[in-house]
């Protein structure tokens, strides 16, 4: 049986409001929680495979040329070595997210400092890492590489499709009451994932088995495939746990290409793991950014004009960009606008897909924007959002689907108790810390992807979830479950979902915020097919019956399960496909975040003290899942307005901080008590489930948040990300 839905028109059944069981949106604990807490669940790394040999990738130390020679002689059959592997199918840098074929490859072009050109292979990781670091390799250096993004002589280019021109934003500054016309600066992000990149593979004759960690391995396969030069049907790969993503796992990694390379040639099965410093290197960055940005708007606060304007960069020849001004596109009104995007190419680490690419660094500048806005017209920042909600897409001119964005202002500033802020800057103190307040919207656009998942309803009242869709600490198994329990009927410990196995059906990937809605509306309409089925048994319509506690009827006539199948087994395959919603409607996710911080006047030092951010992104699936979701975000907010930042050395390009101890992430004492608020929604046009994604967009905005609070508490507006103290010394307050 199968079951298939476009998203050509608003589903508005609300279908799993009204069943029995009635898990949907609880806090379920993840069916996985024990076994990732008590050790096991499998990660890439853990996997028990009889014979395996270590490869360890060779980085290049030149930032642009070729290398002319690897003397592999020299250490294969010493101290362990068992093959140097150079072969052209080697990846110069991952996949980007959703490309479903491979990236470039020919290790022997260098086209950063860091790229894989090498993989050395051992009976030991040891001896492998040894080899990798004693390996010589030659090289041809060309002189020309680039470095720096805003240097004069870097090349540029600009997308024609993000560029954007309506009306006169320059008429509109000019006649404008109040303006804004800054320029910010962001740096680069890692994702710096809690679980560093693996690949194992082993081969059985032409079939390829490789275990790893990766988010879409719905694409993942066909890259793969198309870089080895094999079919996608030789390949299986497992994927059931995944140690955080983030983005840097959507595509297929050089540790995954060289590892199959390399087991295929020494006839053994070999696992590739990164180190930290070869994760950062290797893997996707966010782009540093400079954004200038110009409001206008009337004596009322009501924008006029718009400029977002921002260059951002990535390697020569690569098509992914960072999409800044995502949300300035569709958040708030004003007739003129000028929007656009150039990209400068240059010799840095491959910029890619890094959690909710866009509106990460796009929102947290638009909203410091805002902030100087208010300030200058005199508005409340909360008010002066509120009064540039626009009724219909202000570029597009098509409606909204359900927008909570008001709402979300408006409860923030109740429960954050708003109105008691300080308002004037510099003018709170305890001690020798200065205290100040910041609010900022949340906007993240919300997309549905294609999914399949299979259901299958045992005899004995058991069933089984099956879709690769991957959960990559994000609750996708426990979403699925309580979405399979209240459509059969069933208690949790009846229902089992495996994931992660590219031989089940073709699931979206975890990436874009899109899994939990996608995959979850596959296996709603899975089920919604075997409910058919069991209605059928039953004489009755579909809307009729009733399933709940394993059993099923209608009115107040109910029998078991079991007795209803009598030894028959019912599956169903869901498929959902985006459709005419999406073009149709602006459909995203909205927020708002508030935030108390203390800087100390004598260190510069910032303290988030609390935080509070209030969310609407249609149908919550799991109350706990998703707000863990907005923790996360949240707390990447911290960091990215206090802490973090890619450091590259201009002189060669290559990567300063490429580990943990100089990359700084936020950790306990960086982080208050945070509070997070779902607000209850549905959106009829985002899927049949009326959810939409919630994993981004706890992070779109927040840290800006964070520097108007600063900014509140001492008068100093820091434009340039992070808000470290050397950019508040100088001009903070005597204590």
């Amino acid at each position: 049986m199968t079951a298939h839905q476009k998203m050509d028109k608003a589903d508005d059944r609300n279908r799993l409001d009204d069943m029995v069981q009635g898990l949907v949106g609880t806090p379920m604990d993840r069916p996985d929680g024990p076994l990732k807490v008590s050790g096991q669940a499998t990660y890439a790394h853990e996997w028990d495979v009889p014979g395996m040999l270590y490869g360890v990738l060779v980085r290049a130390t030149i930032s642009k040329g070729r290398v002319t020679d690897v003397a592999s002689d020299a250490i294969v059959g010493q101290n362990g070595v068992r093959a140097v592997i150079t072969d052209d199918r080697l990846l110069r840098r991952p996949a980007q997210g959703g490309a479903d074929e491979a990236p470039p490859q020919g290790s022997k072009q260098v086209d950063y400092f860091g790229q894989p050109i090498a993989l050395v292979v051992a009976e030991t990781f040891e001896q492998a890492r040894h080899g990798a670091h004693v390996l010589a390799v030659s090289y041809e250096s060309e002189g020309n590489a680039a470095f720096d993004p805003e240097a004069e002589d870097t090349d540029t280019d600009l997308p024609e499709d993000d560029q954007f021109e309506q009306g006169d934003l320059d008429r509109a500054m000019h006649d404008a009451a109040f303006t804004v016309d800054q320029v910010y600066r962001t740096p680069g992000h890692n994702s710096a994932a809690m679980e560093p990149h693996c690949a194992m593979a082993s081969w059985d004759g032409d079939k390829l088995t490789l275990r790893g960690s990766y988010q879409m391995l719905n694409y993942n396969i066909n890259e793969l495939a198309d870089a080895l030069h094999i079919v996608p049907d030789n390949i299986r790969m497992l994927s059931p746990y995944v140690g955080g993503g983030f983005g840097s796992k959507l595509g297929i990694s050089p540790e995954a290409v060289s590892a199959a390379i390399a087991a295929k040639e020494v006839g053994q099965p070999v696992c590739v793991a990164l180190s930290r410093p070869q994760v950062f290197e290797t893997t996707m960055r966010r782009s540093e950014t400079r954004q200038h940005v110009r409001l206008a708007c009337d004596a009322d606060g009501v924008l006029t004009g718009i400029g977002h304007e921002c260059l951002v960069s990535n390697l020569p020849g690569e098509s992914f960009y960072e999409p800044v001004t995502q949300a300035t596109h569709f958040l708030y009104g004003g007739k003129h606008r000028k929007l656009g995007i150039e990209v400068a190419r240059i010799n840095r680490t491959c910029g890619g897909s890094v959690r909710a690419p866009g509106e990460a660094v796009g929102m947290q500048v638009l909203e410091n924007a805002l902030d100087e806005l208010a300030e200058a017209a005199g508005i409340d920042p909360v008010d002066l959002r509120k009064r540039n909600v626009p009724d219909r897409h202000p570029e597009q001119d098509i409606p909204y689907s359900s927008r909570r964005f008001t709402e979300a202002l408006d409860e923030g500033a109740k429960i954050f108790e708003w109105d008691k802020r300080n308002r004037k800057p510099g003018s709170l103190r305890e001690g020798e810390w200065l205290i100040g307040h910041g609010m900022a919207g949340a906007a993240r656009v919300n997309i549905l992807s294609e999914a399949r998942a299979r259901v299958t309803l045992h005899a004995d009242g058991r069933a089984l979830v099956e879709t690769d869709m991957t959960d990559i600490g994000t609750g996708t198994y426990a979403i699925l479950t309580q979405i399979a329990c209240d459509m059969l009927g069933l208690p949790a410990d009846r229902v089992e979902t495996r994931l992660g196995d590219s031989d089940l059906p073709s699931g979206p990937g975890s990436g874009g915020s899109w899994g939990a809605s996608s995959s979850g509306s596959a296996v709603f309409l899975a089920c919604e097919e075997i409910r058919r089925a069991i209605a059928g048994k039953l004489e009755i319509d579909e809307a009729e019956l009733r399933l709940g506690n394993g059993k099923a009827g209608s009115g107040q006539e109910a029998r078991s399960i079991r007795e209803i199948l009598d030894g028959e087994t019912l599956s169903a395959e869901g498929h959902i496909e985006p459709g005419q919603t999406l073009e149709e409607m602006q459909q995203a996710t909205y927020g708002s975040y508030f935030a108390e911080v203390a800087v100390n006047a004598v260190t510069g030092e910032t303290r988030v003290r609390r935080m509070l951010g209030v969310f609407g992104a249609g149908r919550i699936l799991n109350e706990k899942t998703a707000t863990s979701q907005c923790y996360g975000g949240m707390i990447w907010g911290i960091g990215s307005a206090l802490t973090e930042e890619l450091v590259f050395d201009n002189r060669d390009g290559h990567l300063v901080n490429h580990d943990l101890a100089e990359y700084h992430v936020p950790v306990n004492l960086d982080v208050p008590q945070i509070e997070v608020v779902l607000l209850e929604e549905r959106d009829q046009w985002a899927s049949p489930i009326q959810a939409k994604g919630i994993g981004e967009l706890g992070i779109c905005g927040a840290a800006a948040a964070v520097t108007n609070a600063i900014y509140n508490a001492t008068g100093i507006r820091v434009r340039d990300y992070p808000a470290t103290l050397d950019k508040l010394l100088a001009e903070l307050p005597e204590a």
